[in-house]
């Protein structure tokens, strides 16, 4: 049980430091709503899950000891924080002309495109091949089998990330109404983007 709730505040810590996965739930919930901002929890939640077994098993220690590996990652990550920044920004253009109602009918996320949303963004960011990598083995040893702290760690890692963002998304939804007039929402969207083209450029740079 100690192990465990050393291992939450962890993730605590890790998922309260704004970055790519806490732009992405602003972002989906200052678009789509709260439930869109929710999924989009889930699927980060579900990616650190993914993290914590493949620390465990040795993939991120490989993508880690890989330059050619952890370079394809931090690559791919970068530009799909940009490609989803430059569509805000786009959007965000466009939707200064546009009547409130059919913005809110255009930008209405299926729920599988919002987890999807959070589950690439957590997967392809490099700096979570450094943290697990470093975070794992202080919880993970080599002696004997494991599969069941793997999966309580996984468990509980899956858990507090995305109970951080769950909190986030139903933040930004209790204010989302002042931010219903079009230029408002414009600007803030425009703003969302400019952040993660930001953040992309930085880690593509980093």
């Amino acid at each position: 049980m100690t192990v465990l709730l050393i291992f939450a505040l962890a993730i605590l810590v890790a998922a309260i430091v704004p970055g790519p996965d806490f732009a992405m739930v602003v972002r989906n919930t200052v678009m789509s709503g709260r439930a869109s901002g929710m999924w989009t929890a889930a699927g980060i939640g579900f990616g650190i899950s993914v993290w914590v077994v493949a620390t465990s098993i040795g993939l991120a220690a490989l993508l880690a000891a890989s330059a050619l590996a952890f370079t394809v990652v931090k690559v791919a990550g970068a530009a799909y924080l940009v490609y989803v920044g430059l569509r805000s920004i786009r959007t965000a253009i466009k939707e200064r002309r546009r009547p409130a109602a059919a913005i809110r009918l255009g930008r209405q996320m299926s729920p599988w495109a919002a987890f999807r949303s959070g589950l690439l963004c957590n997967l392809l960011n490099p700096k979570a091949v450094v943290l697990f990598t470093a975070l794992m083995p202080q919880f993970i040893d080599d002696g004997g089998s494991q599969w069941l702290l793997i999966g309580e760690l996984a468990a509980v890692g899956m858990t507090v990330s995305a109970l951080c963002y769950f909190l986030l998304a139903g933040l930004i939804g209790l204010v989302r109404r002042v931010f219903e007039r079009p230029r408002v929402r414009a600007w803030l969207n425009g703003v969302t983007g400019g952040v993660m083209v930001a953040l992309g450029l930085r880690v593509a740079s980093s």
